[in-house]
């Protein structure tokens, strides 16, 4: 019994490691990066990563999965250490980094591909909730004819055609749209 928990513990770790490694190389160079690479920053050899991940589609889900549940985890974190409305602006941007500095996730969640397919749903399903508890935390100094599930496709639309050379851009627009919640603005 000790030999299988063992084994079951090491795979665990192998695929924290592959998924954490795929992240990392996702972010610097994109979904497309060659499997070995990534491997390699696991500490694993490819039998391995073919063993936890029998398509790249497996892992990019993975991987964009992984990313949802921090980012989604996130929002209690900054609740409890800012005010509501910095709370709210801080997870914002967190999303953003989820967005768009995550090169080809964004384009994998959208892709018509099957094993993308429930990703999309599943995206919005998992870190709405944490929206609407900030938007609630902040409610005295936001609108309230905003829902989160409308916030967050807003926040969405914006982000979908950044490339590497929007996203100064993209961040500014989305803080633009975040400001435009405030019911009065500070100073005003």
């Amino acid at each position: 019994m000790e030999l299988a928990q063992a084994l079951r513990a090491d795979a665990r770790r192998n695929h924290d490691a592959l998924v954490m490694a795929a992240a990392a190389v996702f972010a610097e160079v994109g979904v497309d990066a060659p499997i070995k690479d990534i491997a390699d920053r696991a500490g694993v050899g490819v039998g391995t990563f073919y063993r936890r991940f029998p398509t790249r589609a497996d892992l990019i889900v993975a991987v964009f999965r992984h990313e949802v549940d921090r980012c989604a985890s996130e929002a209690s974190n900054l609740a409890k250490e800012y005010a509501p409305f910095e709370a709210l602006t801080r997870w914002i941007d967190r999303f953003l980094d989820l967005i768009i500095t995550k090169k080809g996730l964004a384009a994998a969640s959208s892709s018509d591909a099957p094993g993308y397919a429930a990703l999309r749903a599943e995206f919005e399903t998992r870190l709405v909730p944490p929206l609407k508890t900030l938007m609630d935390a902040a409610a005295a100094e936001i609108r309230t004819d905003v829902s989160a599930t409308e916030l967050w496709r807003a926040v969405a639309l914006l982000c979908a055609p950044a490339t590497p050379d929007d996203f100064d851009q993209t961040r500014k627009m989305v803080g633009v749209l975040v400001n435009g919640l405030r019911t009065a603005l500070p100073g005003a």
